[in-house]
């Protein structure tokens, strides 16, 4: 049982959670993640953002977006009340080292895990420039937090109601033309549409791109395969080879096919209409005779 000491909602569909889980608060690095398990009866396994952590106090701060029954029932529990499992940390963590100029880009939601990169990058001695992407200034996040980290920050609105109004890869192509010397690597998190393109624009440049891959995930260990991508023409599985991978080699077309597998599922009536009512999820199965 892992206590929550906190929750704060970012947007309309975005919350930030504090939760206890002090051995992993102390073992957890840049880029690795977690899978949380709201209850053990009927409750699914999803994987989730470690958005920040303190060892001292041995706190998570998870931040997720309400998309399906799993994540709606988290978002309506409240401090003082317990999310029932958490395994982590998961994943392998960033490669931090002093490159040069890194520049970070994230888009939604994906700003989230961006922001322990950001943290790390700049503790070993970075340049670092960040590009926050999002449809509207309502679902803009963490842009405080990333103030006190990068060396230069550019917002961005598809809607241009705060910021820039452009798409992220616009000031990432700048720099990529403008700065000599050119930055020595970018990362990119958020939607496998926004990281296909960011790949796309540094190609151009011949520059490395970092992506972080969200994929459907289920036991995050490596056993069920549903993670599985192809990278460099191998299948990876997120998981465990991942989840950052070189992003020139990344088939995301395939991903995003395999992403939109379950998406009737997900949206179906039955999926939601028992969300924080304690209810079973399916009828108990008949006696065998």
């Amino acid at each position: 049982m892992n206590k929550i000491i906190s929750k704060k909602q970012l947007s309309a569909d975005v919350y930030e959670m504090v939760v206890e889980a002090p051995l992993i608060a102390r073992a957890r690095k840049a880029g690795q993640f977690i899978i949380v398990q709201i209850d053990t009866d009927w409750g699914e396994r999803i994987p989730l953002t470690i958005a920040d952590a303190d060892p001292e106090r041995g706190t998570l701060t998870m931040v997720f977006q309400t998309v399906g029954a799993s994540t709606h029932k988290l978002a309506v529990k409240e401090p003082g009340e317990a999310v029932e499992n958490i395994l982590g940390p998961l994943g392998n963590p960033t490669h931090i080292e002093k490159f040069g100029t890194v520049v970070c880009v994230g888009g939604g939601i994906g700003v989230a895990p961006l922001f322990p990169i950001v943290q790390a990058m700049k503790t070993a001695g970075n340049r670092v420039i960040v590009i926050i992407g999002a449809r509207t200034k309502e679902l803009v996040i963490f842009e405080d937090r990333m103030r006190k980290y990068a060396d230069e920050l550019v917002v961005v609105t598809d809607d241009g109601s705060y910021g820039r109004k452009a798409l992220v890869t616009e000031p990432l192509k700048e720099y990529c033309a403008a700065l000599s010397p050119k930055p020595a690597l970018s990362v990119a998190i958020g939607p496998p549409i926004m990281m296909k393109f960011c790949e796309k624009t540094t190609a151009e440049f011949g520059m490395p791109v970092m992506v972080s891959l969200n994929t459907i995930m289920i036991d995050g260990t490596g056993m069920c395969g549903g993670c599985r991508v192809t990278v460099g023409g191998e299948v990876k599985f997120v998981c465990v080879d991942g989840p950052e991978f070189d992003g020139h080699k990344v088939d995301f077309e395939n991903m995003m096919l395999r992403m939109r597998a379950f998406k009737q599922r997900e949206e179906a009536d039955h999926h939601t209409c028992h969300i924080g009512l304690g209810l079973e999820p399916h009828p108990a199965p008949a006696a065998q005779k």
